[in-house]
């Protein structure tokens, strides 16, 4: 049967347009369950024993999700209508929700809806999508009950008060996620429910899992009605809302409306925002804005009920949430200090999991079982959480992760709920066997067929090797070098794995060989997004058959490669670059330490050292004529620990060094990313995968040049070439001041991130910290799943293989670019939270005296970096409690001298402290920085 199905759309050119297709329905659908008389059983995904089939709404999907993957809940039909909606709404929910259905181990069943021809509702006049989509719901509900007869019950399980209404007057069993759960006979469950924030929930239905009412502590957030004429008429104010690191009571906002940073004081002014969240703030008065020049250092135990007493820091400190503070009492005097405002909406939240610990609080009398408990997260910019759960002796003391839910205008805090999720939503669960069964079998070997696929060429003759970290299994990148008859050299970039760096750079195994558009594995991978690299661990995006073995360049075995091959003079000018689905075979696989060693030895004269030599030597001029486009050296706090085999504990630690060696492989990464980039945006104009980098503002930049000029050096950032040329101007005598300067510098930059060339200008796609007008990443594909998708895009642009059809659907790349950009922070911030964790094991036992630098000044204290060990933290003038009153701050020349004295503190200046982990309360250690 043949409907016809309109709707309207907005084009990029702003303009509405009706679109009309064509909508085939059908009577062959299957109802996914094996005890259907009428139906094809041999696709049924429900449970043979099912007496009960659960159907879910949109709402319940997108709220929880967390409940549905919980292996309690099973036999659930999902809808194509809600699958659709949940797709639309969040990328990130649907992913998760795929992966359900798609695990052979659940019981979780797609119903085609839309296109059967009894469950499938036109649109009626006047009626809302939104109600269509519900109405499609409740139909799909009433077939499926007439379809299985009586002796299964259908039940739609929806916290949409009028859905449930509806459906009960229609004849369909219909229950809340909460009744539901309960229902199952599990308490344990009832943790996971998120509470509605919409009133849709029934009192009776959440009346033991809602917190007592409170008079009002938060204004009532503007709708977006309202948010959007104030946006307009430049009454509000659009940006994202950054919490101060060390002072979770003071944020800002970057307004480009305004051109500068909003501060916000107080939990009050913040008004339920959380760090991350698109917030739209509204000025306040400008006798309200504050002077910043007595911020001092908060401390762990401050109590966040006096917030509105504090007192705000200086400029430098807005743009990297570096900030120090302390409570004060008494009135602040009135001056023309920075815009200061207060947030009136919340345009788009920021909430995930946390990790952190319980504070137990007093059981309500008559709920026996259910205990009431603040969450801490151990990200301080995150408020406490209030949780309910059934498990509260088994919670405390223990690290677990939470989830937020709500935070109503009459809770001082946000509701939220304990997940069974690893922290920054870092996928640690095993591979599916539908993953798994899309492995090519071991042990893997090429093939004649392998060559004849793809137009691959035989490059197996060549003197192919690899240069990576100590230890790396996961290599995705090699390279060759050798000298032609013209006396050019010929180099090809092929697949390795590059350990995460300034800027992250690896190439290029063939993996699309085998993880192919469409299938479980390549889901999952979507999903996953990267690998994670942790101290001791790697959580892989691919199974480690793929990562280690089958895509990974090891040496003296032949594999697949996908190469990008340069012709180039001896002053690294490239003539000609090509590409192509190539076969090799690796002579070698070096350590960066091993590689270096080969260069540095005058005595070895072997191919492979000549190679070595040749390539760095291109790599020297590429890097210079880099740097003199504008390209920034920068510089990072890398940490690297020696760890016991047996015990797993960190040995020894210190900051990674960097080779010529690294730099080299560097080199070569980025000219085959800009390569790449070019050649697929040349093709696809509109559905390239690309990597841009903003220009820092001039506000994000101030730190850096108060600093500077505190120190005596004049730095220009008009532009990336000036700073460039500024930070090599900025030596002394200190071998370690250059560095450090450099430090500062990275902490200023915007974060790269991942885009679908069809949502921009071609003037924002450039790479700042590159100074390159085009850039991408191609050359890390067991590891990146942008990679992935790129090199899907230069096989299609080399015409050998068909671009698959989801480079067609532009929302759905951008949420894919979205998705990218946040597994790759997820990743960073767990590496940095693993890196955190073992330097609090090592310092446990190992109490250190040691020299450190000082990074930002304040009244009572100041930040020092500790060079030796990449660690950085807060050092206390004066003892807690005390406003620091004997302490006075000149911040323009960055320096606090204790008055009446001589004794002076200065930026940059060495310093010798103390290291040694403390625990101020249960199951919160920090590190803590004491001067000597």
């Amino acid at each position: 049967m043949l409907q016809s199905k309109s709707f309207v759309k907005k084009t990029r050119q702003g303009r509405v347009v009706k679109v009309v297709r064509e909508h085939y329905l059908r009577d062959d659908i299957y109802c996914g369950a094996p005890s259907c008389k009428t139906c094809d059983t041999s696709a049924a995904r429900l449970s043979t024993s099912a007496s009960t089939i659960s159907i879910v709404d949109t709402n319940v999907v997108l709220n929880q999700i967390d409940l549905l993957e919980s292996p309690a809940i099973d036999d659930v039909v999902v809808l194509s209508v809600v699958l659709e909606e949940v797709r639309n709404k969040n990328l990130a929910v649907y992913n998760r929700l795929k992966a359900l259905c798609t695990n052979s181990l659940r019981k979780y069943f797609v119903f085609s809806n839309e296109h059967h021809k009894d469950t499938y509702v036109k649109e009626m006049v006047g009626e809302s999508p939104n109600d269509r989509n519900d109405r499609a719901i409740r139909v799909a509900a009433r077939w499926y009950q007439s379809h299985l007869g009586v002796n299964t019950q259908v039940l739609l399980i929806t916290n949409d008060r009028e859905n449930k209404r509806r459906a009960i007057e229609e004849g369909i069993s219909a229950e809340t996620v909460e009744s539901y759960v309960r229902s199952l006979g599990k308490p344990d469950l009832l943790d996971l429910v998120v509470l509605s924030s919409s009133g849709d929930v029934s009192m009776e239905d959440v009346e033991d899992l809602r917190p007592s009412k409170k008079k009002v502590i938060y204004s009532e957030h503007k709708p977006m009605s309202e948010i959007t004429s104030g946006l307009l008429h430049g009454v509000y104010h659009q940006g994202k809302l950054r919490v101060n690191r060390y002072n979770p009571f003071e944020a800002y906002v970057g307004s480009e409306s305004i051109g500068d940073e909003i501060v916000i004081y107080g939990r009050s002014n913040m008004n339920r925002a959380f760090d991350g969240d698109i917030v739209a703030v509204e000025l306040l008065p400008q006798d309200q804005w504050r002077d910043g020049k007595s911020m001092i250092i908060a401390d762990d135990e401050d109590d966040e009920e006096e917030d509105v007493h504090l007192v705000p820091s200086s400029a430098d400190d807005a743009p990297r949430n570096e900030n120090l503070v302390q409570p004060t009492t008494g009135s602040v005097p009135p001056v023309s200090g920075r815009p200061a405002g207060r947030v009136v909406g919340i345009i788009k939240r920021n909430w995930h999991s946390y990790c952190g610990s319980l504070e137990p609080m007093p059981m309500p009398a008559g709920n026996a079982g259910v205990a009431h408990a603040l969450f801490v997260s151990k990200d301080r910019r995150i408020p406490k959480i209030r949780i309910q759960t059934r498990q509260l002796g088994n919670l405390l003391d223990k690290r677990i992760i939470v989830a937020v839910d709500t935070w109503d205008c009459l809770s001082r805090y946000p509701s939220g709920h304990y997940v069974l999720l690893i922290e920054n939503a870092i996928n640690t669960r095993p591979f599916s066997s539908q993953v798994l069964a899309c492995l090519p079998p071991l042990p893997w070997s090429l093939s004649s067929e392998d060559l004849a696929k793809a137009n691959r060429e035989d490059l197996r003759h060549l003197r192919v090797f690899s240069v990576d970290p100590p230890g790396c299994k996961d290599i995705d990148d090699a390279l060759h070098c050798m000298r032609l008859a013209n006396g050019n050299f010929e180099v090809g970039v092929r697949p390795k794995h590059h350990c995460e760096s300034l800027l992250a750079l690896s190439d290029i195994a063939d993996v699309t060989n085998f993880v192919l558009a469409g299938t479980p594995l390549d889901e999952e991978a979507s999903q996953r997004g990267t690998s994670v690299y942790l101290v001791e661990r790697r959580i892989d995006m691919l199974p480690k058959p793929l990562t280690e073995d089958i895509c990974s360049l090891r040496s003296d075995v032949e594999r697949l490669a996908f190469s990008v091959i340069w012709e180039m003079t001896p002053d690294a000018e490239i003539i000609s670059t090509r590409y192509t689905k190539s076969a090799i075979k690796s002579c070698a696989a070096l350590s960066y330490v091993e590689a270096q060693a080969r260069m540095d030895d005058s005595r070895m004269m072997d191919p492979l050292t000549t190679d070595l030599r040749n390539l760095n030597s291109l790599a020297k001029i590429m890097r210079l004529r880099r740097i003199e486009r504008g390209a920034l050296t920068l510089a990072s706090p890398e940490v690297k620990f020696q760890i016991d085999t047996e015990t797993h504990d960190p040995l020894d630690i210190g900051m990674y060094q960097i080779r010529e060696a690294n730099q080299m492989i560097e080199e070569f990464m980025l000219a085959a990313n800009v390569s790449v980039a070019e050649k697929i945006l040349r093709h696809f104009p509109l559905c390239s995968l690309l990597r841009r980098h903003p220009s820092p503002t001039k506000e994000m930049l101030e730190p850096l040049l108060q600093t500077a000029a505190a120190v005596g050096l004049d730095l220009n950032v008009s532009s990336s070439k000036a700073l460039a040329d500024s930070l090599d101007r900025a030596v002394g005598d200190d071998p370690y001041f250059n560095k450090l300067i450099r430090i500062l510098a990275t902490r200023c930059m915007t974060q790269a991130v991942y885009f679908s060339s069809g949502d921009l200008s071609p003037s924002e796609f450039s790479h700042y910290g590159l100074a390159a007008r085009l850039y991408t990443h191609f050359t890390s594909p067991i590891r990146r799943y942008a990679d992935v998708i790129v090199h899907r895009l230069l096989a299609a642009a080399l015409g050998i293989a068909k671009l698959p059809p989801i480079f067609l659907d532009g929302p759905q790349l951008t949420g894919i670019a979205d998705n990218l950009n946040y597994r790759h922070r997820n990743a960073q911030m767990a590496s940095r939270a693993s890196v955190e964790l073992h330097t609090l094991i090592y310092f446990k036992k190992r109490p250190t005296d040691t020299e450190g630098r000082i990074v930002k000044i304040k009244s009572n204290g100041f930040i020092v970096f500790v060079p030796k060990f990449g660690i950085e933290g807060p050092v206390y003038l004066v003892p807690k409690g005390d406003k620091g009153a004997d302490w006075v701050v000149d911040e323009a020349h960055q320096r606090v001298t204790k008055a009446g004295t001589n004794i002076t503190y200065g930026i940059l200046q060495k310093v010798r402290i103390h290291m040694e982990v403390v625990e101020p309360q249960p199951n919160r250690p920090k590190l803590e920085l004491t001067l000597i």
